[in-house]
């Protein structure tokens, strides 16, 4: 081996999903320390909440492999979710690398780039079940996994140094309702063949047993919906096409017709439909052909089972909706789980459902939902059929990480890291370490623009929620003689006992008190004068609110 080669060294670098759940962005890179070639596997986002305001969508910070783009050889998906593509058409135009993903995740990847203006630009590769990519150092193999979409895939990834398995998102369903089963014997093979690391899925480590399979939920669904006598309306993930397979057996079984409300689902079953999905589900209809219809032959597929403000589900629980109505009789099945953080919006939706006489049923109430990721009793078949020597859990929180680190010492795997977003870890047969730690973070996307999470933006938008805003204009002379104003006008100020308009006239007199107090040096001076009644309000407004609101002051000379 020549000592060129002798240099070569494998790492693997997580810049979004090891220590939060979503967010997946992960490389590899193989060659000389500093002159490695590079892969990236998912490249996906989460979403906003109450604390990030007016952000509905975050992605990790591509800084690090953005500076390397020319050493970038492709992206390559391991399935649909937007925690694993999501990012992939706000990111492309700094990556510009080629695309790999299989039909069902392809299809999706091309209309979200169409959106974006930029189908005609992207080289995209669509790689078909159980297919392999050749990227320089990189030979890739698909395995088929189960999950809660068509086309998961775990990717073994065989380089100079050893072979990696990623197993993306994953369970072990023997009764799938779509997709094939996972590839069992692809796996063990490539444990007898021998498994460098491992780098996997810890969602569900905290929880016993297994996940469960979808024939359940389906059996529990056809009975369930059978009982309901009015209008029946089923609460999703439009990307759980497994659960839509679902509730579309439910209903056809039990002669209602199937309505699509939200324009995910739409999309989605676009998806399926384009592999091949649905081909016998009878057509489904329209909202306003479902609205004419009796309530006992109407199952509406809906969006918004976390409480999304302006999913479909939101919308028809405030009466909103321009043609699906649902009140007293009628049932909402939420065929989903509670992601945490989002309790809130949900019970405050499931509220304002039972306050309209709709009958409101959880996964606690019936067995209509189980996990797309792996309990324990299944991590324990994975590191028995793969065997590897390296445990690198990702997908997760960081107390997930450090328990699946100690499952896989459990289960006598001899190495094992539980890496941190922005860890570059080398992978090799005396085990993972930790040889250099680089730029990561998140970035937000705020409207149409792309920002830093850290920026000023978010932090400045806080503030102004939390204190209100007390806004100042005067006009004043060359020689600082207030000529007119102040007038004051407040936002998001709570209206003090003594009223609006007594707490204004005290603003605006401190305001002239502090111009008619200046120094005449400083008399005329424009930012002087906006110092001075800036101090002036600050001053007085947390003894009126009892808080520090943001004041912004205006001083127009004449």
């Amino acid at each position: 081996m020549s000592s060129s080669k002798n240099k070569d060294r494998l790492v693997f670098v997580p810049l979004g999903g090891s220590g939060e759940i979503g967010m997946n962005l992960n490389l590899y890179g193989f060659g000389p320390e500093g002159c490695e070639k590079w892969i990236v596997v998912d490249l996906g986002v989460t979403f906003g909440d109450a604390s990030t305001p007016g952000v509905e969508v975050i992605m990790p910070d591509p800084e690090f492999i953005a500076a390397r783009a020319d050493d970038l050889l492709g992206i390559v998906l391991t399935h649909a979710h937007e925690d694993h593509m999501g990012a992939v058409a706000a990111f492309w135009p700094r990556l510009r690398a080629p695309v790999y993903a299989t039909p069902f995740t392809m299809y999706l990847v091309r209309d979200r780039l169409a959106e974006a203006g930029l189908l005609k630009e992207v080289k995209l590769h669509e790689v078909p079940l159980s297919g392999k990519i050749s990227l320089g150092p990189f030979e890739i193999e698909l395995v088929t996994l189960t999950h809660s979409i068509p086309e998961p895939n775990a990717l073994l990834i065989r380089t100079p140094a050893g072979l990696i398995l990623h197993t993306g998102d994953w369970k072990i369903d023997p009764e799938p309702l779509i997709g094939e089963a996972t590839d069992a014997k692809a796996l063990i093979k490539a444990g007898e063949e021998g498994i460098l690391a491992m780098v996997c899925d810890s969602t569900n480590v905290f929880t016993e047993g297994e996940a469960g399979s979808e024939a359940g939920v389906r059996d529990e669904l056809i009975k369930l919906v059978g009982e309901q006598e009015g209008r029946v309306a089923i609460a999703a993930f439009a990307s759980n096409v497994a659960r839509l397979q679902t509730a579309v057996e439910a209903a056809e079984h039990n002669h209602r017709q199937v309505c699509l409300v939200g324009r995910s689902m739409h999309r989605m079953m676009g998806a399926a439909r384009h592999v091949g999905l649905f081909e016998n589900a009878r057509p489904f209809i329209g909202e306003e052909e479902a609205a004419a219809l009796p309530r006992k032959d109407v199952l509406y597929l809906c969006t918004g089972s976390q409480g999304e403000p302006r999913a479909a589900l939101s919308r028809i629980a405030s009466g909103s909706h321009r043609f699906v109505k649902l009140g007293q009789g009628d049932s909402v099945l939420f065929s989903s789980r509670v992601i945490p953080g989002n309790e809130k919006s949900i019970f405050a939706l499931q509220n304002a459902l039972v306050s309209a006489g709709v009958n409101v049923i959880g996964e606690r109430d019936r067995h209509i939902h189980v996990s797309g990721h792996p309990c324990r009793d299944e991590l324990r078949q994975m590191y028995a059929w793969a065997r590897p020597r390296i445990a690198i859990p990702v997908h997760g929180e960081r107390r997930h990480l450090i328990e699946h680190a100690k499952l896989a010492r459990e289960l006598q795997v001899p190495h094992g890291f539980a890496p941190r977003n922005g860890d570059m870890i080398k992978l090799s047969d005396a085990g993972a370490e930790l040889v250099d730690e680089v730029p990561s973070g998140r970035v937000h996307r705020d409207g149409n623009v792309l920002t830093p999470a850290e920026g000023g933006a978010l932090r400045a938008r806080k503030k102004l929620a939390f204190g209100g805003v007390i806004s100042m204009a005067l006009v004043v002379d060359h020689k600082g003689v207030l000529r007119s104003g102040p007038e004051a006008n407040l936002f998001g100020l709570a209206e003090p006992e003594e009223g609006f308009d007594a707490v204004i006239e005290k603003l605006c007199d401190a305001a002239q008190d502090a111009v008619e107090r200046m120094n005449k040096r400083n008399r005329g001076d424009e930012r002087a004068t906006e110092d001075a009644v800036l101090l002036a309000v600050r001053r007085l407004a947390p003894r009126i609110w009892g808080k520090r609101p943001h004041v912004e002051v205006i001083v127009l000379p004449v």
